[in-house]
């Protein structure tokens, strides 16, 4: 008897193959997507931040977590005792610090409280509150703060507003949407991921795998 092979035709594999490649694609596109929404929700966060201390600046005539009549101005309100000199016009303290009586913290209190940004207003000295879920969290899972030292020796600004975490791809996205597109210079500057202080990162360093604070000046 005769025995007959079947297998998949040119134009089979070929049907196959072009499948492949649009699941492929909708995958890449899709990932495109992601990524460019969250960049652009990484640049809303700087702007939006800016945004909520200079309206706090207007209305109170104090820049928040420094105001040394907040407990008079919004109820339960906590006036800062660490991190700085409360009334010397400027947020002290590290822009990722977890102490709960810091100027760096309590700012997101007080701009709670004043209602020009949304979260938890009670006191992040509170029992049952875990601070590092109390602060606010950018669209990578990293930290967004805010101080009124410069981050980078030398830069001069009122105050700086960093998020750490961030990829390289994203953070070059970031440095060319809102800046110069290089990581030591202008108004945008990179540092490594979680540092408080430090070198700005060389542009020669900045890679796309590698992840960064990025910092802006305002």
């Amino acid at each position: 008897m005769n025995k007959r092979q079947q297998g998949f035709t040119l134009v089979e594999i070929a049907v196959v193959m072009v499948i492949i490649g649009l699941l492929l694609g909708g995958v890449l596109k899709g990932q495109e997507l992601i990524n460019s929404a969250k960049v652009k929700s990484v640049i809303n966060d700087f702007r939006n931040t800016s945004t909520h201390i200079f309206a706090y600046q207007d209305r109170f005539r104090a820049m928040p977590g420094d105001d040394p009549g907040v407990a008079n101005r919004l109820a339960g309100a906590v006036r800062a005792s660490t991190g700085g000199s409360a009334g010397n016009g400027r947020i002290d303290g590290a822009w990722n610090s977890t102490t709960a009586t810091d100027e760096t913290v309590l700012v997101w209190q007080h701009v709670r409280l004043a209602n020009l940004a949304t979260g938890d207003g009670r006191s992040p000295g509170t029992d049952g509150i875990v601070i590092t879920d109390w602060l606010p969290r950018n669209a990578a899972g990293g930290r967004l703060g805010v101080t009124g030292a410069a981050p980078i020796a030398g830069w001069s600004g009122t105050f700086f507003i960093c998020q750490d975490n961030l990829s390289g791809s994203f953070a070059r996205q970031i440095d060319i949407a809102m800046d110069d597109g290089l990581p030591a210079s202008g108004t945008i500057r990179l540092l490594a991921s979680g540092a408080s202080s430090g070198a700005a990162i060389a542009p020669a360093d900045l890679t796309d795998a590698g992840l960064y604070t990025v910092c802006a000046a305002y």
